[in-house]
């Protein structure tokens, strides 16, 4: 795990987005397991937080579409 400051104006998404390249559920879910006073600052950080980002895989894994002929 790694921590990285907050720009002005990230949001979680955001931030995951920038560090992980990915911003689903499971990533956010991590992040705020990691960072439990992180909720306290709403929904938009302001510059120099530090937050821990996880180590996650840079994309999940797509889930194969179930098709009717299968």
């Amino acid at each position: 795990m790694r921590k990285v400051r907050s720009i002005a104006g990230d949001s979680v998404n955001l931030l995951l987005y920038r560090e992980l390249g990915r911003c689903d559920d499971a990533a956010e879910e991590t992040l705020w397991r990691l960072n439990p006073g992180l909720a306290e600052f709403g929904p938009v950080l302001p510059a120099g937080v530090w937050v821990i980002v996880p180590e996650l895989d840079a994309r999940p894994s797509a889930a194969l579409p179930v098709l009717a002929w299968d």
